[in-house]
């Protein structure tokens, strides 16, 4: 996402983290990331840095995880198009870019 941000100034990406139960932290993580708002944070854990703690009163992860089960994802990464499309796995920027123009 990072590369296509660098290129197309006009795409936006909506993040919806959603913890796959054989990441045995992922789900603390990902409540920890939505209770503070920060994306310093995700980019921390992808990094394998750790991260602090926290919890919230938030049904936002829980809310994701029945989201993506209504949509059949059941994986990560995985992306939903203006169209409705879902493709699963990461994919090269110039692939997504062009997704993203319409063309397949």
């Amino acid at each position: 996402m990072k590369k296509v941000l660098e290129k197309r100034k006009d795409i936006v990406f909506y993040l919806k983290l959603f913890p796959l139960k054989m990441h045995k932290d992922a789900y603390w993580k990902s409540r920890s990331i939505v209770c503070n708002k920060s994306l310093n944070m995700l980019e921390d854990n992808f990094e394998n840095k750790p991260i602090p703690k926290t919890d919230c009163d938030t049904k936002e992860v829980d809310n994701n995880i029945k989201l993506a089960e209504s949509l059949g994802i059941t994986g990560t990464p995985a992306m939903i198009m203006p169209d409705g499309k879902i493709y699963s796995g990461a994919m090269p920027a110039d692939k997504l870019i062009e997704l993203i123009n319409g063309r397949q």
